[in-house]
């Protein structure tokens, strides 16, 4: 990721993605499939927790989180019905450990709080579940400079209604902002509302 040092130091707000631009979201995905694995051998008595969990994690690191219920469901003969709790965890679980920053995500942001520029999060997906993994992030001292907003409460990206939305009320317009995202969305997304992007990580 870029150090602040390498930023355009005239920018007066800084918007970042939350999921692999702040902190690795497969932290926070492998600690769900290990709630949902522990709920479903405590309820049924199989599959056995740990090899789930096993499952999980190689079909994640393989393929990602998509259909990744329905590749455990065929391997293991689960039953559809635990399909809403395996949604609702994601939604809502507690986890057992804090989510952690990525070290240099942290030291970007603390140097721009000290310059007193602006920090935005601008994070897509259900609302809901992203709100959740805010609240279990470890910011360090850093929530009360945040400000969130949920792209999907207006329209998913690459739509810049929210976008527009955060220039207006926090009077900016688009040159004096600067937005870091992970992927080819992030990178329209920013595009459709003229504001500068960079890639998190090279």
């Amino acid at each position: 990721m870029l150090t602040y040092a390498e930023l355009d130091s005239s920018k007066k707000a800084f918007i970042f993605e939350l999921d692999n631009v702040l902190y690795p979201e497969k932290d926070y995905l492998l600690q769900v499939y290990y709630l949902f694995a522990s709920f479903l051998e405590y309820t049924e008595a199989y599959p056995p927790a740990a090899e789930l969990v096993s499952f999980f994690s190689k079909a994640y690191e393989h393929a990602g989180p998509k259909l990744i219920f329905d590749k455990a469901a065929e391997a293991f003969g689960i039953h559809q019905k635990y399909r809403e709790n395996f949604r609702r965890l994601h939604q809502q679980a507690r986890l057992p450990l804090k989510l952690l920053l990525f070290d240099h995500a942290l030291k970007l942001l603390q140097e721009i709080v000290i310059d007193r520029k602006e920090i935005i999060i601008v994070t897509g997906g259900d609302p809901i579940q992203q709100l959740n993994k805010i609240r279990q992030t470890e910011w360090n001292g850093l929530e009360k400079y945040l400000r969130v907003y949920f792209a999907d409460e207006l329209k998913p990206k690459p739509a810049p209604d929210v976008l527009m939305h955060i220039l207006e009320i926090h009077h900016l317009v688009a040159e004096e902002v600067l937005i870091t995202g992970s992927d080819r969305l992030d990178a329209v997304f920013a595009a459709n509302a003229g504001i500068d992007f960079v890639k998190a990580y090279k």
